[in-house]
Protein backbone atom coordinates (compact mmCIF):
# COMPACT_ATOMS: atom_id res chain seq x y z
CA UNK A 1 0.00 0.00 0.00
CA UNK A 2 2.57 2.82 0.30
CA UNK A 3 4.66 1.79 -2.80
CA UNK A 4 0.83 2.78 -4.51
CA UNK A 5 0.57 5.82 -2.10
CA UNK A 6 3.92 6.85 -2.88
CA UNK A 7 3.36 6.47 -6.81
CA UNK A 8 0.23 8.71 -6.07
CA UNK A 9 2.08 11.02 -4.38
CA UNK A 10 4.52 11.40 -6.86
CA UNK A 11 2.25 11.70 -9.83
CA UNK A 12 -0.03 14.32 -8.26
CA UNK A 13 3.85 16.28 -7.79
CA UNK A 14 4.62 15.46 -10.93
CA UNK A 15 1.12 17.16 -12.54
CA UNK A 16 1.78 20.20 -10.19
CA UNK A 17 4.90 20.71 -11.30
CA UNK A 18 3.91 20.50 -14.92
CA UNK A 19 1.02 22.78 -14.06
CA UNK A 20 2.77 25.39 -11.86
CA UNK A 21 6.17 25.69 -13.86
CA UNK A 22 4.67 28.28 -16.22
CA UNK A 23 3.07 30.20 -13.65
CA UNK A 24 6.39 30.19 -11.33
CA UNK A 25 8.58 30.99 -14.42
CA UNK A 26 6.24 33.99 -15.28
CA UNK A 27 6.08 35.30 -12.45
CA UNK A 28 10.37 34.99 -11.89
CA UNK A 29 9.89 36.89 -15.67
CA UNK A 30 7.93 39.20 -14.71
CA UNK A 31 9.84 40.60 -11.33
CA UNK A 32 13.07 40.68 -12.89
CA UNK A 33 11.71 42.98 -15.86
CA UNK A 34 10.34 45.50 -13.42
CA UNK A 35 13.51 45.17 -11.58
CA UNK A 36 14.96 46.14 -15.15
CA UNK A 37 12.22 48.80 -15.47
CA UNK A 38 12.82 50.40 -11.96
CA UNK A 39 16.90 50.37 -13.46
CA UNK A 40 16.27 51.93 -16.30
CA UNK A 41 13.85 54.66 -14.48
CA UNK A 42 16.31 55.34 -12.07
CA UNK A 43 19.46 55.49 -14.71
CA UNK A 44 16.86 58.00 -16.53
CA UNK A 45 16.05 60.12 -13.58
CA UNK A 46 19.82 60.63 -13.24
CA UNK A 47 20.61 61.74 -16.57
CA UNK A 48 17.56 64.25 -15.99
CA UNK A 49 19.01 65.61 -13.40
CA UNK A 50 22.68 65.47 -14.76
CA UNK A 51 21.59 67.15 -17.50
CA UNK A 52 19.91 70.06 -15.69
CA UNK A 53 22.96 70.21 -13.52
CA UNK A 54 24.79 70.86 -16.74
CA UNK A 55 22.38 73.25 -18.08
CA UNK A 56 22.28 75.25 -14.67
CA UNK A 57 26.01 76.09 -14.46
CA UNK A 58 26.72 76.89 -18.00
CA UNK A 59 24.13 79.18 -17.97
CA UNK A 60 24.58 80.60 -14.75
CA UNK A 61 28.15 80.97 -15.65
CA UNK A 62 27.74 82.27 -19.14
CA UNK A 63 25.14 85.19 -17.27
CA UNK A 64 27.86 85.64 -14.66
CA UNK A 65 30.49 86.65 -17.52
CA UNK A 66 28.18 88.63 -19.46
CA UNK A 67 27.67 90.17 -16.17
CA UNK A 68 31.09 91.36 -15.23
CA UNK A 69 32.05 92.32 -19.48
CA UNK A 70 28.94 94.73 -19.26
CA UNK A 71 30.41 96.42 -15.70
CA UNK A 72 33.58 96.81 -17.79
CA UNK A 73 31.79 97.92 -20.60
CA UNK A 74 29.77 100.73 -18.16
CA UNK A 75 32.73 101.46 -16.44
CA UNK A 76 34.71 102.19 -19.88
CA UNK A 77 31.66 104.19 -21.55
CA UNK A 78 31.31 101.88 -24.25
CA UNK A 79 28.49 99.35 -23.37
CA UNK A 80 26.30 98.97 -26.57
CA UNK A 81 22.65 97.63 -27.42
CA UNK A 82 25.32 94.19 -28.74
CA UNK A 83 25.53 93.84 -25.26
CA UNK A 84 22.39 94.97 -23.83
CA UNK A 85 21.34 92.22 -26.32
CA UNK A 86 23.41 89.37 -25.20
CA UNK A 87 23.26 90.65 -21.68
CA UNK A 88 18.97 89.86 -22.03
CA UNK A 89 19.23 86.72 -24.44
CA UNK A 90 21.86 85.11 -21.01
CA UNK A 91 19.60 86.09 -18.30
CA UNK A 92 16.16 84.74 -20.00
CA UNK A 93 18.04 81.28 -21.04
CA UNK A 94 19.40 81.18 -17.61
CA UNK A 95 15.86 81.47 -15.82
CA UNK A 96 14.22 79.07 -18.35
CA UNK A 97 17.38 76.54 -17.35
CA UNK A 98 16.91 77.75 -13.88
CA UNK A 99 12.72 77.16 -14.19
CA UNK A 100 13.66 73.61 -15.23
CA UNK A 101 15.99 72.45 -12.74
CA UNK A 102 13.25 73.64 -10.18
CA UNK A 103 11.60 70.36 -11.02
CA UNK A 104 13.80 67.95 -10.73
CA UNK A 105 16.81 68.68 -8.53
CA UNK A 106 17.17 67.88 -4.82
CA UNK A 107 15.99 70.55 -2.33
CA UNK A 108 20.11 71.25 -0.93
CA UNK A 109 20.89 71.96 -4.64
CA UNK A 110 18.05 74.49 -5.19
CA UNK A 111 19.06 76.00 -1.86
CA UNK A 112 22.38 76.58 -3.51
CA UNK A 113 21.05 77.62 -7.04
CA UNK A 114 18.63 80.45 -5.12
CA UNK A 115 21.90 81.73 -3.61
CA UNK A 116 23.50 82.02 -7.16
CA UNK A 117 20.26 83.34 -8.08
CA UNK A 118 19.99 85.85 -5.84
CA UNK A 119 23.83 87.17 -6.53
CA UNK A 120 23.37 87.31 -10.26
CA UNK A 121 19.73 89.07 -10.19
CA UNK A 122 21.18 91.56 -7.78
CA UNK A 123 23.89 92.62 -10.52
CA UNK A 124 21.61 92.42 -13.27
CA UNK A 125 19.54 95.11 -11.89
CA UNK A 126 22.81 96.98 -10.99
CA UNK A 127 24.03 96.90 -14.63
CA UNK A 128 20.57 98.31 -15.80
CA UNK A 129 20.62 101.26 -12.94
CA UNK A 130 23.93 101.94 -13.82
CA UNK A 131 22.84 101.87 -17.88
CA UNK A 132 20.36 104.00 -17.02
CA UNK A 133 21.96 106.56 -14.79
CA UNK A 134 19.94 105.37 -11.76
CA UNK A 135 22.29 103.84 -9.64
CA UNK A 136 21.80 103.57 -6.18
CA UNK A 137 24.18 105.50 -3.74
CA UNK A 138 27.91 104.27 -4.27
CA UNK A 139 26.83 101.67 -6.87
CA UNK A 140 29.48 101.64 -9.52
CA UNK A 141 30.44 99.31 -11.75
CA UNK A 142 33.48 98.65 -10.31
CA UNK A 143 31.56 97.67 -6.75
CA UNK A 144 29.00 95.66 -8.50
CA UNK A 145 31.77 93.75 -10.29
CA UNK A 146 33.62 93.19 -6.91
CA UNK A 147 30.89 92.04 -5.29
CA UNK A 148 29.86 89.70 -8.45
CA UNK A 149 33.29 88.07 -8.50
CA UNK A 150 33.11 87.81 -4.65
CA UNK A 151 30.24 86.61 -3.59
CA UNK A 152 28.80 85.20 -7.48
CA UNK A 153 32.45 83.25 -7.81
CA UNK A 154 31.93 81.91 -3.88
CA UNK A 155 28.44 81.08 -5.14
CA UNK A 156 28.90 79.52 -8.25
CA UNK A 157 31.53 77.27 -6.84
CA UNK A 158 29.39 75.85 -4.09
CA UNK A 159 26.65 75.00 -6.33
CA UNK A 160 29.05 73.07 -9.06
CA UNK A 161 30.41 71.02 -5.78
CA UNK A 162 26.84 70.46 -4.89
CA UNK A 163 26.00 69.15 -7.68
CA UNK A 164 28.58 66.54 -8.32
CA UNK A 165 28.37 65.35 -5.00
CA UNK A 166 24.79 64.77 -5.96
CA UNK A 167 26.01 62.66 -8.93
CA UNK A 168 28.80 60.80 -6.63
CA UNK A 169 31.58 62.77 -8.19
CA UNK A 170 34.22 62.88 -5.45
CA UNK A 171 37.71 64.82 -5.38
Amino acid sequence: MSAVIAAMITAVVGVLGTLFAPVLTQRVAARQREEERAEADRLRRIEERRAAYTSMNRTSRQFSTLLKDALHRLRDGVYTDHERTALEEARLDYRDRYAEAQMIVPERILDAARAVNRVLAEADGAVKRLDRDRAHDAETPESVRRTLTTEGDRQLATMRQLMREDLGIHD
